[in-house]
């Protein structure tokens, strides 16, 4: 069988050639001329683990800037296009929507086709496609991944739970048949309505920002009763209730990057939407601008000799080429602004990004390592 996606960026290329590595022909398209001819001579450019060496190993992937193409000979078709997020914290979903006015454009026979939507989504806009696509025979399923940035081809291979909402039986086999090949070992199913599964995307990256700032509040506690040195053996001791777990409960920067915050919001703007005014993810986000700048305040007295400050990376996580939302970075720019040095050792697109930031002040940020005869402070969180 021939599977087609239909974005192919960072989380997009490592599902597609996941797939063919499992044994399936797979078709991409993407938007970018340069990138479809650089994905098809197998030489693209990624800071993203393992990527270039799948596609190097790849015998059936071909890439494509023509999404009906992808209509025409797949049944079978992926959507992870780019889903930003509005001033109201929601999804803007047109991308997708565009791609269902591919389908419905298309002059394939359609019938019996499925359209699996892998991007982040409000709860009920699956429903709405559906409704689009009905009449022309094509089922649509949501199919959302939990991934992380500098990690998504692990993530894919170790998944906790596949979540697909919407599928009939046929096609909830096939998908299993699929992601059991992708799998290093058996995941755990998560199947439901469309609606329901968009919720579950985004509740469960809230519930995480959640357990980040309750980390980080219990730190701030301790801090200010004068227990700094305590803050991880008490939050070990909390982990290790088996309620809670020690996962993600660690004191440090508040949660940032380019998914966390913004399903945060999406899932406190469906609440809001719902009737649910007091709801957790307004409050997650507003603990973590102030923990933002809580961290600048602390450090601020922590340099009594006003020395510089030194980071050891600014990206949201180490080891990645993205600055979206990184609470190090802020921290960085804050430590500017108030007047401090700041040397930032990080990979080399970031600091490309960091030359190129017009608010940074650059006389006093320094790139690499502090000389060794100069006094620093160390962020290590």
């Amino acid at each position: 069988m021939k599977i087609g996606l239909i974005g192919a960026g960072r989380l997009g290329i490592c599902l597609a050639l996941l797939i063919e590595r499992a044994g399936y022909n797979v078709l991409v398209s993407d938007i970018r001329p340069d990138y479809v001819a650089a994905l098809n001579r197998k030489q693209i450019t990624t800071e993203e683990p393992d990527v270039q060496w799948l596609l190097r190993q790849t015998q059936n992937f071909e890439a494509t800037w023509d999404n009906q193409r992808v209509i025409n000979e797949c049944d079978f078709i992926i959507c992870l296009v780019a889903t930003p997020s509005r001033s109201d914290g929601s999804y803007n979903v047109d991308a997708v929507w565009e791609v269902v006015e591919d389908f419905k454009d298309s002059e394939a026979k359609l019938n019996g086709k499925t359209l699996v939507v892998g991007c982040t989504t409000n709860p009920g806009d699956c429903e709405k496609f559906k409704e689009h696509l009905d009449y022309f025979g094509v089922s649509v399923v949501y199919n959302p991944e939990f991934i992380a940035q500098g990690t998504i081809v692990r993530d894919l291979q170790n998944a906790d739970m596949v979540l697909i909402g919407g599928a009939d039986d046929e096609t909830y086999e096939f998908m299993q048949e699929m992601y059991n090949r992708i799998q290093a070992r058996p995941p755990r199913w998560g199947r439901m309505s469309t609606t329901a599964a968009e919720l579950v995307k985004i509740a469960v990256n809230c519930f995480v920002t959640t357990k980040i700032s309750f980390a980080n509040m219990v730190g701030e506690v301790m801090i200010g009763a004068g227990l700094d040195g305590e803050i991880d053996t008490v939050l070990r001791a909390i982990g290790d209730d088996s309620r809670i777990g020690n996962k993600y409960l660690k004191y440090g920067y508040g949660f940032g990057g380019p998914c966390l915050p913004r399903d945060n919001r999406a899932f406190a703007s469906f609440a809001s939407k719902v009737g649910v005014k007091y709801n957790l993810g307004d409050t997650t986000d507003n603990f973590n601008k102030e923990h933002a700048k809580f961290l600048k305040n602390y450090y601020i007295k922590q340099n009594k000799d006003s020395s510089a400050f030194y980071f050891r990376y600014v990206s949201y996580k180490p080891g990645t080429d993205i600055l979206t939302e990184s609470q190090q970075y802020r921290l960085c720019v804050d430590l500017l602004y108030e007047g401090y040095t700041c040397y930032v050792d990080d990979v080399d697109s970031i600091i490309a990004q960091l030359k190129q930031d017009p608010r940074l002040n650059v006389t006093r940020l320094k790139f690499g390592k502090p000389p060794e005869h100069e006094h620093v402070i160390e962020i290590n969180l």
